[in-house]
């Protein structure tokens, strides 16, 4: 199966879904009721609130230092944006087979569209469709170009739209990375700010059809973000469950409320204090879900390494090697899955000779 044999609608009426969708069953294994996450009002920090600021801070670093998620209000968009962004993704996920595929996902590349990931597996098979697009911020506006390159002048409005909401996610999560450095208690509380100011990031429509067996099916595989940190908007369906307290939870979606997961990266900015949040995506029988994610990711060849205060004096007191985003790109691009090991998986590639081919 490649990726162009993938139709969701045919799938769907279907009697049963394709074994390749099938995933082991510790992976699907039912969730155990609703994750209790803080909800950070980010209004008084942004406001310059500092006894709020300092409460915030003490919640985020409680929930990243237990399963590295919480939720974020008062964010600071504007109104109606992320309405408009899950309705543009509904836009482009309703297009014909045939005008999707225009944007489809060329092997090596970020940027693209594809259904079930079948270009890179044969099994395990995610029951989703994403538009996955590479952002950077600032001129040239390169999600707005991709699209309309590869879709026409015909569907403009889509690039416009999302192109806007990445740069609100980047202002953002600008924002939440001085947050995270006053939460650890950091002598400079701009240090991941800087950090990655000159980052790049990576914006995913996800698209989950019905599905007539989803206690066999994901729409996501259990994983962890190898990138920083994750802003996620979800719509009104249920469907995202993260693995704390040894059982899977339910993260129950929240109006304007946007979920941020730490990602592996920043877990080993961190030194390892805070938790890469291990999760997936599940589906149902009856209703689509949709959701929006934006993936922070520093410069490439910038170097992965934990501020000094948080290595006491020897180098043996680091948990992970040093390395760039561009190695830990590649690793995850070139046939491995992303799992809850790929940090560790990675760093012994990184010993390995194939990480220096």
């Amino acid at each position: 199966m490649t990726s162009s044999d993938v139709n969701f609608s045919q799938l769907q009426s279907q009697q049963n879904v394709p074994a390749e969708f099938f995933w082991p069953e510790k992976d699907v294994a039912p969730s155990e009721g609703d994750l209790d996450l803080p909800i950070i009002d980010l209004s008084g920090f942004l406001n310059g609130d500092e006894a709020k600021t300092q409460l915030a801070a003490k919640a985020v670093r409680e929930a990243c230092m237990a399963h590295g998620t919480f939720l974020v209000i008062n964010h600071g968009f504007k109104s109606g944006l992320a309405e408009k962004a899950l309705e543009t993704s509904s836009l482009f996920f309703g297009l014909s087979n045939d005008e999707k595929r225009k944007a489809h996902r060329i092997p090596g590349n970020i940027s693209g569209y594809t259904a079930g990931h079948s270009q890179r597996f044969s099994s395990n098979l995610p029951w989703n469709e994403t538009l996955t697009l590479a952002f950077k911020n600032g001129p040239p506006q390169v999600i707005e170009e991709f699209l309309t390159s590869r879709l026409g002048n015909d569907h403009q409005e889509i690039g416009q739209v999302f192109q806007e909401f990445c740069e609100a996610m980047n202002g953002l999560t600008m924002e939440l990375m001085e947050l995270l450095g006053i939460s650890m208690g950091l002598k400079d509380r701009t240090y991941y700010r800087r950090f990655f100011e000159d980052g790049n990031a990576i914006f995913r429509c996800n698209y989950y059809p019905p599905c007539k067996q989803p206690e066999k099916a994901l729409g996501v595989g259990p994983h962890n973000d190898p990138t920083a940190i994750t802003v996620l908007l979800q719509d009104d369906v249920v469907g995202l469950d993260v693995f704390a307290g040894g059982k899977w939870q339910t993260v129950r979606p929240r109006p304007g409320a946007l979920v941020v997961n730490v990602g592996d990266t920043f877990m080993a900015l961190s030194n390892g204090n805070y938790k890469s949040c291990f999760h997936r995506a599940v589906v149902n029988v009856e209703k689509v879900r949709r959701s929006l994610v934006y993936f922070s990711c520093p410069r490439e060849d910038k170097l992965i390494v934990p501020p000094p205060e948080l290595v006491e004096g020897e180098e043996a007191s680091r948990n992970y090697p040093d390395f760039t985003w561009a190695q830990l790109k590649r690793f995850t691009q070139s046939g491995y899955r992303v799992d809850n090991n790929t940090i560790q998986n990675f760093s012994s590639w990184l010993a390995s000779d194939s990480a220096k081919n």
